[in-house]
């Protein structure tokens, strides 16, 4: 029999929690034993135990929690994927889930009751001090996905004409500061910020020096309805550790800490990644249903665009017939047009999202992507032709295959490039809409080339 601490042993030496333990909680929650369970998580800490919690079914990731009981830590819920969180929230009571929201920093706490009734979240907020209820209030008024959601309401702000010794002993005295800042920031009497000092500055400054000769006058600042996509931009354009939000009137509501900015990267990258494969806002936590929903409608699509590629064979359905080769051979020239605008269009899409694909560079972009589209064209080209010559002895099968390569990889590179930046210019998200387009240009042309020369020259 494995012990417990064996199995806790073997889920850390691993850093993920192992199927052992996983299967040692479930059977302490339903043989009824919750101390135990309790006791199986208990040195583990809030990222841990949220993957533990994600892997656990629906209902005994309640039972978990009420198992740990008032040792819980609430940063768990902080780290939970955004489908669990949402279900942990419904089904915990309100009166834990004010616990919770006094325990977290104001952007997390935001995020833990979003999803909830309003009648809940009104609840949840009635429960708690005017300044923390304010706060979080203030940041779920902004958007999703902006810098005002992602914002912590818990800064520290000094006019400019304290000095060193003044500021340092509101530190000390004042009991409502942040548990952890790096900055300081310097604002006039309506709250607009002057600049900033970091604590090393002030640690190194003498004690009657005003805090106007020492601070950054030259401060980065956000404003609350930036999207965070812009602002995970504007994070590493000017290798910033955190950032002061501002409002519509420029006056000081929140700051922005590069952990948040860490966690947006990862997420617009994951994003980016899951839409040029057709796949939604899901996660391995969802339903079927809720999986199989968003990817039926992507593949509806993807099923009238290779019905009209489908068309386009059709138109030469005799040339065909009297020649079996194309029929063997006519698949390598759309699939390698497939994979040559997938290249391109990863890179645009990539580059647009970065900002680094503008109109200042555009043009020597779509040069380079058409100039490696014909380079491999011809390299490949000449790879066929080779092939379809030792293959089926005819030197005219040879080039056309050659030829339709060239025309597709080109037409691949060019639908790659000007698909994305079509679909850019008119609002559109480039990620979620480009591959089903430059999948449907690269089919039709290889078929047309293809087939097309073919009846041609192959009569």
């Amino acid at each position: 029999m494995v012990e417990d601490r064996d199995i806790e042993a073997a889920s850390e030496s691993h850093g993920t929690p192992s199927p052992d333990l996983i299967r040692a909680i479930s059977e302490a929650l339903g043989g009824n034993e919750p101390a135990r369970a309790a006791e199986l998580v208990r040195d583990l800490k809030a990222p841990d135990l949220a993957d533990i919690v994600e892997l656990l079914e629906p209902e005994e990731r309640i039972q978990l929690i009420q198992a740990i009981g008032p040792a819980f830590d609430y940063e768990v819920l902080s780290e939970l994927d955004e489908g669990v969180r949402d279900q942990v929230s419904e089904a915990l009571p309100n009166e834990i889930l004010a616990k919770a929201v006094t325990q977290l920093d104001t952007d997390d706490a935001a995020y833990v009751i979003e999803s909830l009734e309003e009648s809940d979240q009104k609840e949840i907020l009635a429960h708690l001090p005017t300044g923390e209820r304010q706060a979080i209030e203030r940041n779920l008024e902004y958007p999703e996905d902006t810098a005002g959601r992602l914002m912590q309401s818990d800064f520290v702000a000094v006019p400019p004409f304290w000095t060193v010794g003044h500021v340092v002993d509101h530190m000390r005295e004042s009991d409502d500061l942040p548990d952890h800042f790096s900055e300081i920031f310097v604002v006039d009497p309506t709250f607009r910020v002057l600049g900033a000092v970091d604590l090393s500055r002030i640690l190194r400054s003498k004690r009657d020096i005003a805090v106007a000769t020492i601070m950054n006058p030259d401060r980065h600042v956000v404003l609350a309805t930036e999207g965070q996509e812009e602002l995970a931009r504007q994070f590493q354009r000017y290798d910033l550790m955190s950032a002061p939000v501002v409002d519509a009137s420029n006056r000081l509501v929140g700051v922005v800490t590069v952990d948040d900015v860490v966690e947006v990267i990862q997420e617009e990258a994951d994003e980016d990644m899951r839409a040029l494969a057709g796949v939604g806002d899901e996660s391995l936590s969802d339903t079927v249903v809720e999986v199989a929903r968003p990817r039926f409608w992507w593949l509806f699509v993807n099923l009238f665009t290779a019905l009209l590629a489908s068309a386009v064979i059709g138109l030469f359905g005799a040339t065909i017939e009297k020649m079996v080769a194309l029929a063997v051979l006519m698949p390598i020239v759309a699939s390698m047009g497939g994979n040559a605008g997938t290249q391109t269009m990863t890179v645009a899409v990539r580059a647009l999202a970065t900002r680094e694909l503008t109109a200042a560079n555009v043009a020597r972009v779509v040069f380079r992507e058409t100039a490696v589209g014909l380079l491999n064209g011809v390299a490949f080209a000449i790879l066929m032709g080779l092939i379809a010559y030792f293959w089926f002895g005819s030197d005219r099968l040879g080039i056309v295959i050659g030829t339709a390569m060239v025309i597709n990889l080109v037409a691949a590179a060019l639908a790659g490039i000007f698909i994305p930046l079509a679909l850019n210019r008119m609002k559109f998200d480039p990620a979620v809409s480009s591959t089903v387009f430059v999948t449907t240009v690269t089919d039709v042309v290889g078929f047309f080339s293809f087939l097309g020369l073919a009846a041609l020259w192959l009569k």
